[in-house]
């Protein structure tokens, strides 16, 4: 599944991002999945949970893809 989330601002840190979509229902479970070692940015593993994201970067989450503009 691919979808595009618009970034209002410069950036939007990687738990966030995951919160607002619905991937993770917490903060802590944000953390959990990043943690877990579930998140590619770009086609590399992404480890920081406050990663700043900006718009061209595509996070993978499992079969999730995710294009911010």
């Amino acid at each position: 599944m691919e979808q595009e989330f618009t970034i209002e601002g410069a950036y939007i840190e990687l738990i966030q991002l995951l919160k607002v979509l619905g991937i993770a229902q917490t903060g802590g479970h944000a953390k959990m999945i990043v943690d877990d070692e579930q998140v590619v940015r770009n086609g590399e593993l992404e480890t920081r949970k406050r990663a700043k994201l900006v718009a061209g970067d595509v996070i993978k989450i499992d079969e999730i893809t995710i294009v911010l503009k």
